[in-house]
């Protein structure tokens, strides 16, 4: 989809615009920590951990995206070399995002003994989302065009909205899994194996780019083969589905233990501390309950002495001597 005379900014202040696509992305990122952080606390981990991460996943992701794409346009960024850090141009690869992000959160959830895995099946809403906004961002910017169709009228296809599409998909299909527990990784290595076939099948397919080795076009459908995601497709598609078969075999459903460096904090308002205090005093409350012993209840001075003076009283008649 090409729309000649479309505005890619918002607003202006000043000498500073505000695009469209970097106002997708922001809110992209904000949807992400959002649920990131709602699926962390849920398995006990602390707010400080779970924002920490967040944040070092987005940056990584954002700088490995931006990497690989300049990595496979080097043409344009030898002419351009300014245009290397205009990530609010567009130009982010979503495998570099991935690559970066991955890397990122290992090495930082390494430092405090969390597996990986469950972050990554958290974090795969916020890509979804990603996905299917930054795809609208990127009509703004007039990039990501489809090949032009005979069958169209001439008119290229809305790739970007194909593109969308898929992230909307991605994004029900996690929901879906979501209705019932699966191992963790098995719902970050379906998205990545789902979005590669699609990717590669679908938006590719009618995106025009530029076609390595096997070049075939057909100008009456619009399609075009081979891009260099195509010819990555097949091996990345393979190893998640290996990644699939290796965590629905380990079976994994990691939380962290008490006292875990990235727990909760015991005590903490509204942590597991004082969730399992409040559930040992009612376990006990119910147990005396059942045994028929009611809990001791202290007396008053006045009560005490005055059953001391009774007792002592009963004890003199019953020692008087018999006649």
């Amino acid at each position: 989809m090409d729309i000649p005379g479309i505005n890619p900014y918002i607003f202006h202040i000043g000498p500073l615009g505000v695009r469209w696509y970097g106002f997708f992305m922001a809110i992209s990122m904000a949807v992400a920590i959002f649920f990131f952080v709602r699926a962390g606390r849920r398995r006990g981990l602390s707010e400080d951990f779970l924002y920490n991460v967040s944040l070092v996943g987005i940056m990584s992701g954002v700088v490995g995206a931006r990497l690989l794409y300049v990595l496979t346009n080097p043409g344009y960024f030898q002419q351009f070399p300014s245009e290397i850090i205009r990530i609010d141009h567009g130009g982010l690869s979503i495998h570099g995002a991935l690559l970066g992000g991955v890397l990122g959160v290992a090495a930082y959830a390494r430092r405090y003994r969390v597996p990986v895995s469950p972050l990554l099946d958290w974090a795969v809403p916020g890509v979804a989302v990603g996905i299917a906004l930054v795809r609208i961002g990127n009509i703004f910017n007039r990039e990501i065009l489809g090949h032009p169709a005979a069958i169209l009228g001439g008119a290229r296809h809305p790739a970007q909205l194909y593109g969308s599409a898929i992230g909307i998909l991605l994004l029900l299909l996690y929901f879906h899994q979501s209705r019932r527990e699966t191992p963790d990784g098995y719902r970050f290595w379906t998205f990545v194996a789902v979005y590669t076939a699609l990717r590669g099948a679908v938006e590719e397919t009618f995106r025009d780019n530029p076609l390595y080795l096997v070049q075939y076009v057909n100008e009456e459908w619009g399609v075009g083969f081979m891009t260099l995601t195509q010819w990555v497709t097949l091996p990345i598609l393979a190893f998640a589905v290996y990644m699939l078969v290796r965590a629905k075999r380990l079976n994994l459903h990691w939380r962290p233990e008490p006292g875990h460096p990235a727990a909760e904090a015991l005590g903490a308002p509204g942590g597991s501390g004082t969730e399992a205090a409040q559930a040992s005093q009612g376990a006990e409350a119910a147990e005396a309950a059942a045994g028929g012993d009611a809990p001791a209840q202290p007396e008053d001075e006045e009560e005490l002495d005055a059953r001391v003076e009774k007792g002592g009283a009963g004890g003199a008649a019953g020692e008087a001597p018999r006649a």
